[in-house]
């Protein structure tokens, strides 16, 4: 059998499988041990127990469930109350006035979360009723949440980049530092187009109230304090080189309990379910790399790898054919599966093709990162559509449909880091090693 035919039989089988609602990893698994049985003279129980154990027993993994259970806790404190509160005397005299709390406030949470779905439900439960009752228009009251949640994935410190550090063997700290400005960028990128948007319909974005003076702004503000505090701790210990980012996160876990406890919302049962959550989460994560590991492996043992990336050479795609091809291959698959298994999923067989085509890994992930941003807004399986849907009760298309601007904000985004890759690369270079 020509391994263009396997690569079809398991693709089919794959997509069978996850079609069928399976669980993810046991799809994996079964995709792994059907390659392996069929096509591979390899002993299949000794590779699957060796791997299995090698992709769970990594130190990089451990700050997975600890970053997990930081934003746990943080989900479940009064976290959301104090930035709107500090930011919001700040943006009422800016072309869009209390929009912009919607993006800053994903882009805060974000360096305290790594979960896009995380950020949307946090600040959309204070801001939505807020803003909704204020008179602000909907479809950029949810579009501005859907496409500022995405920056979850990609501030650090990431669930995502996490998982693609430990898939591709690349640095975790070189990775979170990677994200800083590409997510500075999309910030101002959201803002910039609140404000034009705001501009071109003024009459659509109710009036401000009357300014607060300096002092009372600034007593609002120190609210924010706490949790610059904790961002601060987390990334600039990673930066400075203080800690690891296994470190960072037993860090991040312990002045989030103490923020939590200071705000006086930290209760044995929030304490208790957010350890419920965290763990549930990360042993999802975990089951999930175990069987992709497996699946590489047995992807290793077949040949289909090499072939492909063999396949992708003699087609001579330049680097930017290449990285327009796997953004719709990413796209399509993000349609239909959540951006960890995406990552997982397709790793194994792409960074072959990464490699030969002389793209840096380091800056692919942050590529990869946004690319699933983008899917985190597509129906219909966009997870940040979801949250929204269920806080709002708005119908998940006109959610899509609002998001469709950050969803080409997001593809602008990815213009801008092709055509200048050093906005990835210059702060993991400064950093060194």
């Amino acid at each position: 059998m020509s391994e263009i035919s396997l690569t079809v039989i398991l693709l089919f089988l794959l997509f069978f499988l996850l079609g069928s609602g399976i669980w993810v990893a046991f799809s994996l698994l079964a995709v792994g041990i059907a390659g392996m049985a069929l096509f591979s003279e390899a002993p299949l129980g000794e590779v699957m127990a060796t791997t299995i154990w090698g992709a769970s027993n990594s130190w990089a993994l451990a700050a997975l469930p600890l970053f997990i259970w930081m934003g746990e806790i943080l989900f479940r404190s009064r976290l959301s109350e104090d930035m709107f509160t500090g930011l919001s005397p700040w943006l009422t005299r800016l072309p869009g006035r209390l929009l912009h709390v919607n993006i800053l406030g994903c882009a805060i949470f974000a360096a305290v979360s790594g979960s896009s779905a995380a950020t949307a439900a946090t600040i959309g439960k204070m801001t939505i009723p807020e803003l909704a009752r204020r008179g602000y228009p909907e479809n950029m009251l949810v579009g501005t949440l859907a496409g500022s949640a995405t920056l979850g994935l990609l501030i650090p410190p990431s669930i995502i980049l996490i998982v693609y550090g430990v898939a591709t063997e690349q640095s975790i700290a070189r990775l979170f530092i990677a994200g800083v400005l590409p997510g500075c960028m999309l910030v101002v990128l959201f803002g910039g187009y609140v404000i034009v948007w705001s501009l071109l319909h003024p009459q659509a974005i109710p009036p401000g109230g009357a300014a607060l003076p300096l002092r009372q702004r600034l007593s609002r503000t120190k609210r924010l304090i706490p949790v610059m505090l904790l961002i601060v701790g987390v990334i600039g210990s990673i930066y400075s080189g203080i800690a690891s980012p296994t470190d960072a996160a037993a860090i991040g876990v312990l002045l989030a309990l103490l923020l939590s406890w200071y705000t006086g919302s930290l209760t044995k049962e929030s304490f208790l379910q957010g350890l419920m959550g965290a763990t549930k989460t990360s042993c999802m994560i975990a089951f999930i790399l175990a069987g992709a590991a497996f699946l590489t492996v047995a992807m290793g043992f077949t040949g289909i790898p090499k072939m492909l990336a063999t396949w992708i050479g003699a087609l001579q795609l330049s680097p930017y054919a290449l990285l327009l091809a796997l953004t719709f291959f990413f796209i399509v698959m993000g349609c239909f599966l959540d951006g960890i298994s995406v990552v997982v999923l397709t790793t194994s067989v792409i960074m072959p093709m990464i490699e030969q085509a002389g793209i840096d890994p380091l800056w692919f992930g942050i590529f990869v990162v946004i690319v699933v941003e983008m899917a985190q807004i597509t129906p219909p399986v966009g997870f940040n559509l979801f949250v929204i849907q269920g806080l709002t009760g708005i119908d998940i298309l006109r959610v899509a449909y609002a998001s469709i601007p950050f969803f080409l904000l997001l593809l602008i985004g990815l213009a801008v880091i092709v055509v200048f890759p050093e906005i990835v690369t210059v702060l993991p270079n400064m950093m060194g090693g």
